[in-house]
């Protein structure tokens, strides 16, 4: 409590608690900077995923370690998102989300470099630390939260998603750009989307720190303090955590984000087999990142309305259906696999905003971000472990299974939704 009375005199968050207007301007306010900074962590994002697998297969002469470089960096995301958490709870999500990227952006420099002096191992590290702008451009969704009322919560969760849409989707794209540039400077060309990420992450950082002020989630503690001394807590605002709630937002995420991972890491190495070029594949991946984001233009509105559960039923049905067009297209199809992985983008998209949602009510604002951050640590350890095995699994048993297997367990989500959410909205 002398903590937050601290911050409270320090930046005069005070003047949130009693005027109601000034506090949906800085809601406003924030999610206006949160859109910025996104639009250049989805660029950094999507350019390093879209090759990542590539690159892999360059150095090492082999398949079946391709899903490794994903892996790793969704490993490191797990531990960024540990860190990211945990400083956002004790400095805020400016000094939280901003340290994210710019270690994001330090790892996109040392891949640039490992291609440059051909070192796996230094590849290897890199990747892990790369991770960090993957796990802090997922976080940055619930910095449009912090403010937001519960009506509001789907719909600042998709607003933050949705501006990574135009950074996400031109990344990919950029692929045989920054190829040819990476070339003129004498850079192996699967480095080069690598260079783009970096720049996007730093920038993305610098944007948050100059800019994301007052912090939200400062000014929310200020309020929950206000409200506890008031005894004036709202009705729909949690004091203590629901632990059942946390765990099926967990479940709902982790499933998503294993299935979506797993597919997406092997169909570039898919795709290459069957003759399709540098650019197709990017094309695939940009229509993928765009399914991604670009739905929450809607997605949070429809959760908000139609309700948590509903919507996380649609995404296990997408998944499933996505699963069974990967399967069933010929490896030449260029329209058929954009379908699937658009569809892909989709069905985690809704998982992910759903889940975030039931997360969000589902605690209390006095250790929100720290059980974020953890949550946040579980997805990125199962999308490790699904870009770690993925490889291995289409390696032995073809893409088409992997594919078929990840729209299985999505729809494993359906009976987990009855049996763990109390309110069935």
């Amino acid at each position: 409590m002398k903590a937050v009375e601290h911050m409270n005199k320090d930046h005069n968050l005070n003047i949130y608690i009693d005027d109601p207007e000034k506090k949906a301007r800085l809601y406003r306010r924030t999610l206006l900077v949160v859109v910025i900074s996104q639009i250049f962590g989805g660029a950094g994002l999507a350019a390093g995923i879209t090759v990542g697998a590539l690159l892999a297969q360059d150095m090492l002469g082999t398949d079946s370690l391709a899903g490794l470089p994903v892996g790793l960096f969704t490993l490191g995301s797990a531990l960024a998102a540990f860190l990211v958490g945990r400083l956002s709870q004790r400095m805020g999500r400016r000094t939280g989300l901003a340290a994210g990227f710019m270690a994001g952006g330090l790892g996109a420099a040392g891949v640039v470099l490992a291609a440059i002096i051909e070192s796996p191992l230094l590849l290897f590290i890199s990747f892990f630390i790369y991770g960090a702008g993957t796990a802090t451009n997922l976080q940055a969704r619930y910095a449009g939260t912090d403010l937001a009322e519960k009506h509001q919560r789907a719909t600042s969760v998709s607003i933050a998603m949705v501006s990574t849409t135009l950074g996400a989707v031109a990344g990919p794209n950029l692929v045989e750009v920054m190829g040819d540039f990476a070339r003129m400077i004498n850079v192996p060309e699967l480095a080069g989307p690598f260079i783009l990420a970096g720049v996007a992450f730093v920038t993305a950082g610098l944007i948050l720190t100059f800019f994301l002020r007052p912090d939200p989630f400062k000014v929310a503690q200020v309020l929950e303090a206000e409200r506890q001394r008031a005894g004036t807590f709202d009705a729909t605002e949690r004091t203590e955590n629901d632990q059942r709630g946390i765990m099926l937002a967990a479940l709902i995420m982790v499933v998503t984000q294993i299935v979506m991972v797993a597919v997406m890491t092997m169909t570039p190495v898919h795709m290459g087999h069957h003759g399709h070029d540098l650019g197709a594949i990017g094309m695939v991946i940009g229509f993928h990142i765009a399914g991604m984001y670009l739905p929450s233009l809607f997605t949070g509105i429809l959760i908000d309305k139609i309700g948590r559960v509903a919507m996380t039923i649609a995404a296990a049905i997408i998944l499933l259906i996505s699963g069974i067009i990967a399967a069933a297209a010929p490896g030449e199809s260029f329209a058929m696999m954009a379908i699937s992985l658009t569809l892909l983008g989709v069905g985690w998209n809704l998982g992910l905003i759903s889940g975030t949602t039931i997360l969000v009510d589902a605690t209390a604002p006095h250790s929100r971000a720290k059980t974020q951050g953890t949550v946040d640590v579980l997805i990125a350890l199962s999308g490790a472990a699904g870009g770690a095995m993925s490889g291995v699994v289409a390696a032995g048993a073809g893409f088409g299974f992997l594919s078929i297997s990840g729209g299985v367990l999505a729809l494993g989500l359906i009976p987990a939704l009855y049996m763990m959410h109390p309110g069935k909205n």
